[in-house]
């Protein structure tokens, strides 16, 4: 019978399950071009107000998964893992979290992303650092990974393109916001990368997509469930978002962070947490370890012993970036020309953080994109951000500013003051809300 994707878009305009096949030839039509954007667009805002369930998901997720290579790692002696974040302000865990894994005898080929709207992006950080290659060669990123342990590294072209291709769509149709298309499009590049285990960070609040703790435990039960039920071992862990994970939100700025967390020389409280608390499940789920408490230790002395920041190290010189940028990160960072304190406006306690808005703030510096076709500047943004539970003043400043102008720089610091609030109580918010495991999804 003629497959006639108009069929397929009408059934789930109207509330039908779609069979695995219909979905499969619906997505390898939009792959090749049989299907039209139109067709696409017009699918995606179907399933938008009908949704899909667990088995649609799961089949979703393997079309657009299948629509390019799969990467297979069998080679490796040792378990191929990795972890996502949902995004957040500040998050620059996967910097620390990838060697630290890497030290501890597993293998993670982590293929990440561009910053999107308020939230920094794991290659734009990377971007900071000069000559370091986010898209290498497919014989550099596996060679990368077999000798080192790990490489961060963007998607390429022939990973699920079909995701690639339906996710421009939904960003200017009004479609991204629905749990069964984030779901495959989360997943179908994380199992592209041939993954035996994966770790979703899945952030809560108001610097977070999910604003609520009913919405972030329903996309990391459907993470969950669906990327099991694909075929890769899958745990969720919900982290808060109501205030910068890191001390630092900016590309480079959060480098600088993430090399001064892997040295020891500064270590967030908060970010050291997060980042312990996704290694120590990675690691039981690999079975490296026998429980949550041994995947701690593992993680703390892989960290503490400077093993994980030899993995980082080697990791940027073998994907192009200078052989001694850790020692040297102060030559080979750029600097902004105007740094200087940001005060509050009055004194007081901090109780709460409109996170996405400090986000917004380095957007404004020219941090993030505004137009998908923006160049990121990668010097500029904020450092000692000051904490919910602080005390500040008009002479105890919130932040340091690092900014390209004095126009851009008296935008992002009236946004930034705005995203501090001295009034009330203060916020008491759990850093890790919920852990959900495979069988409990």
């Amino acid at each position: 019978m003629v497959f006639l994707p108009q069929e397929v878009i009408a059934k789930k305009r109207d509330g039908g399950k779609l069979t695995n096949k219909e979905i499969k030839n619906f997505i390898d039509g939009f792959t090749h071009k049989s299907v039209s954007d139109a067709q696409a667009a017009a699918f995606a805002m179907a399933v938008y107000f009908q949704h899909m369930d667990i088995e649609e998901r799961v089949a979703l997720t393997k079309a657009m998964r299948d629509s390019g290579s799969v990467l297979d790692w069998s080679e490796l002696n040792g378990p191929v893992v990795d972890k996502h974040s949902t995004g957040g302000v500040g998050d620059n865990v996967s910097l620390m979290l990838a060697p630290i894994l890497a030290a501890c005898d597993t293998y993670v080929p982590m293929i990440s992303g561009r910053g999107l709207g308020h939230t920094g992006g794991t290659l734009d950080k990377f971007d900071s650092i000069p000559g370091y290659t986010a898209t290498p060669d497919n014989a550099l990123f596996r060679k990368t990974v077999k000798e080192i342990g790990c490489a961060i590294i963007g998607q390429t072209d022939d990973l699920a393109p079909a995701d690639r291709a339906l996710y421009a769509l939904r960003d200017v149709t009004g479609t991204v916001e629905n749990i069964s298309l984030i779901t495959a499009s989360i997943l179908s590049k994380k199992l592209a990368a041939g993954l035996d285990i994966l770790v979703l960070d899945v952030k809560i609040g108001s610097g977070a997509f999910m604003k609520t703790k009913e919405d972030a435990q329903g996309l990391a039960n459907s993470l969950v469930k669906v990327a099991n039920d694909a075929g890769v071992k899958t745990a969720a862990i919900i982290t808060d978002m109501n205030e910068p994970l890191a001390s630092a939100a900016g590309n480079g700025l959060e480098v600088r962070n993430a090399v001064d967390f892997l040295t020891g020389k500064a270590q967030d409280k908060r970010l050291l947490d997060v980042t312990l608390a996704l290694a120590a499940q990675t690691l039981l789920m690999a079975k490296r370890v026998g429980n949550i408490e041994a995947g701690l230790k593992m993680a703390g002395d892989a960290l503490s012993s400077g093993e994980a920041l030899d993995r980082f190290s080697r990791m940027v010189t073998a994907l192009g970036g200078p052989a001694d940028f850790v020692e040297n990160m102060d030559r080979d960072l750029e600097v902004a020309p105007i740094i200087r304190d940001v005060f509050a406006k009055e004194t007081g306690t901090i109780t709460s953080i409109l996170t996405k808005d400090v986000g917004m703030a380095v957007v404004a510096l020219g941090g993030g994109r505004r137009m998908p076709t923006d160049k990121i500047d990668h010097a500029v943004g904020f450092d000692r951000l000051a904490r919910i539970g602080d005390k500040v003043a008009k002479n105890v400043p919130i932040a340091r500013i690092h900014a390209r102008d004095e126009t851009s720089a008296a935008e992002a610091i009236q946004r930034l003051s705005a995203a501090y609030h001295l009034d009330g109580e203060a916020e008491q918010n759990p850093l890790i809300a919920q852990t959900i495991l495979p069988d409990e999804s």
